[in-house]
């Protein structure tokens, strides 16, 4: 039987799943990408090393990751609905701890395991679980495509909104607004009501839990996509966390900050969008524009380092980092529901994705680590390059051509 049986003929408006799901993530990857400019800020106010504050994003990461697995089995489950509601509201109460926590203690509790918690309740594994159910499969990488564009305008969006809060109303307010504007992810999140779990009801499955995980774990392709998706994480949280402080120890004014992860998220918003494209029109090549993808980052970075450091060159860099930002991340979730289906994609998307966290932790916290250590941040500029092309090889060999089982397994 093949693996992309519908679990309910009954589906949402495309247009509908597509607007509520896309302002969700922009919400909720919007505020997130703009952490970094927090850093300086807090450190300065607090007396609390690099170190620390990178650590507590780094834990952010990791618990976004663990939780992803449990929130995607949950969701696959229930829907989605009763999980986006959970989740804005720790989101706010995430925001509202950063601000009030007089701990790295506390900061770290709040900014990196509720926050963490919140965003695996509110963003790609959740909102991709509604895809997978409600698109049909031949506009799926399409949708997910539209979505992860939809993430990137969050970041274009919401950083240099951040930035205008944290210069007019202080770091320690503009967290409490923040925490205002994720509670608007319970009102979208009533656009997402699937049909198929009315009423409690859930849909019926051809595989347990367990048989979906015993399938994917013994997959190769599967976990060659979390290799890759680790790589992701690593370069991406890096740069994203980082990239303020970088400039500013070469005496940057601190608007090419503001303006150069502004442009991440605008070139990200075409470069996922045509990721996306390049996936349905591919459909069984998507792991060679994958490669590609983590190729040229490393290309991108290189010359990044080699030119002289001035605002075009940081401009030109974040742009072209952009294009290649998340475009990974529909490339990678559409190969999944081609691969197993979608009847457990919360689920496996949540452990692709927490291969992706731990990257995200080792690149945020290395950041600080080695910066602390040795001054600069030369050694993870390196490996951030070896990684692109270790990357780059081991999406190669995936498989995307779907598993057909033979009988139904019970669940």
């Amino acid at each position: 039987m093949q693996n992309n049986s519908q679990q309910s003929t009954q589906r949402l408006p495309m247009l509908q799943v597509l607007l509520c799901g896309g302002m969700v993530v922009t919400l909720a990857m919007g505020i997130r990408h703009g952490f970094g400019l927090w850093l300086l800020p807090i450190t300065q106010d607090m007396g609390w090393t690099r170190e620390s504050f990178s650590l507590a994003i780094a834990i952010q990461n990791l618990s976004w990751g663990v939780f992803g697995i449990f929130v995607g089995m949950i969701a696959d489950r229930i829907g989605a609905f009763k999980v986006l509601i959970g989740g804005a509201l720790l989101y706010a109460l995430g925001l509202v701890g950063m601000a009030l926590a007089s701990t790295t203690l506390l900061f770290a509790i709040f900014a990196g395991l509720v926050i963490g918690a919140a965003q695996a309740g509110t963003t790609y594994a959740v909102i991709y679980g509604v895809l997978g159910r409600q698109i049909p499969p031949e506009r799926r990488s399409w949708a997910m495509g539209v979505t992860a564009a939809a993430g990137s305008f969050g970041q274009f969006f919401m950083v240099p909104v951040e930035g205008t809060l944290i210069a007019n109303f202080g770091w320690s307010n503009a967290l409490l607004i923040l925490a205002a504007m994720a509670l608007i992810i319970c009102i979208l999140a009533f656009g997402l009501r699937e049909p198929g779990f009315a009423g409690g009801a859930m849909p019926k499955r051809e595989q347990s839990i367990g048989q979906a995980l015993k399938e994917a774990w013994t997959n190769p392709s599967f976990v060659l996509l979390l290799a890759g998706y680790f790589v992701c994480g690593f370069q991406v949280m890096f740069i994203g966390v980082h990239m303020p402080s970088y400039l500013k120890d070469f005496d940057m004014p601190p608007h090419v900050a503001s303006v150069g992860l502004a442009l991440v998220g605008l070139f990200n918003i075409f470069g996922t969008y045509l990721a996306g494209n390049l996936g349905q029109k591919y459909p069984m090549h998507k792991r060679y524009v994958l490669s590609g993808i983590y190729g040229m980052r490393s290309v991108v970075t290189i010359l990044f380092l080699l030119a002289p450091l001035s605002e075009w060159s940081v401009y030109f860099f974040t742009a072209a980092m952009g294009f290649l930002w998340l475009s990974t991340v529909p490339l990678t979730n559409a190969t999944i529901a081609q691969i197993f289906g979608v009847q457990h994609l919360s689920m496996l998307g949540g452990f692709v994705f927490f291969s992706h966290q731990i990257g995200s932790f080792l690149g945020v916290w290395l950041g600080g680590y080695l910066y602390d250590a040795n001054g600069n941040y030369d050694m993870v500029w390196y490996l951030s390059i070896a990684l692109g092309v270790f990357a780059a090889l081991v999406n190669l060999p995936v498989r995307e051509a779907p598993l057909v089982r033979k009988t139904a397994a019970p669940a």
